[in-house]
């Protein structure tokens, strides 16, 4: 009978046995399955995707000045390759209010180091806008609609910020569609109240308040 010295003796020994690699991974094929050949290359893939897929749900939210921002201007400026022309001065009044969106949060906060670029992007979407606008020379509805929301919007950020957006010498968006829908309006038939309407409107126009005359206009298509 071995004494229990023997028996430790031989449990030391067979902790030294190593297993051959070719029967470890027999094993696991075994339990597990086999794994698939393909597996080990789309790894790699799959997270450089999630990565990309992280980059660009950080960048929709980022604000001029921040690390991501550039990706997110990129993937919106990549719209415009894709669309017809005719459907760009929508896209561009959209842009543009999203950049006065995003300077509205930055003067909010009174994050001095984000204001610059902040400032410099919203006038470049807005002339952007400005000069689609120009090229077209048509408006509908929902241009109007676009631009008198671009509008108030401008003009509540210049109030907290005490700058101009679009320079006095600029023919802004506003005062374009105000003129171009004005100009439409006078080649067709109106009844009388909407010739009211529209003289009134070229009252406001002179005086410089285009968004009135936008709040006007869009009465008598409705």
């Amino acid at each position: 009978m071995r004494t229990e010295k023997e028996i430790i003796k031989k449990i030391k020994l067979l902790k030294q046995i190593k297993p051959e690699k070719k029967w470890v991974f027999l094993t696991k094929e075994k339990i597990l399955g086999k794994e698939p050949l393909f597996f080990p290359f789309l790894k790699p893939a799959f997270a450089g995707l999630l990565f990309v897929l992280i980059l660009f749900g950080l960048s929709f939210t980022s604000l001029p000045g921040e690390p991501f921002y550039l990706i997110k201007k990129l993937a919106e400026r990549g719209q415009t390759v894709f669309i017809p022309d005719e459907q760009k001065p929508k896209l561009e009044l959209e842009l543009a209010n999203k950049r006065l969106e995003e300077l509205s949060k930055i003067a909010e906060k009174n994050d001095v180091k984000k204001l610059a670029p902040a400032i410099n992007e919203a006038k470049e979407s807005v002339a952007q806008a400005t000069k689609n606008l120009v090229k077209s020379k048509k408006v509908d509805k929902e241009i109007v609609q676009k631009t008198l929301q671009l509008e108030k919007k401008k003009q509540e950020v210049e109030k907290v910020l005490g700058t101009k957006i679009t320079e006095e010498e600029t023919e802004n968006p506003t005062k374009l569609v105000a003129k171009y829908l004005m100009e439409d309006l006078e080649n067709r038939t109106l009844t009388e109240e909407q010739k009211q309407i529209l003289e009134k409107a070229k009252e406001y126009f002179e005086n410089g308040d285009f968004a009135k005359v936008l709040e006007l206009l869009l009465t008598i298509g409705q």
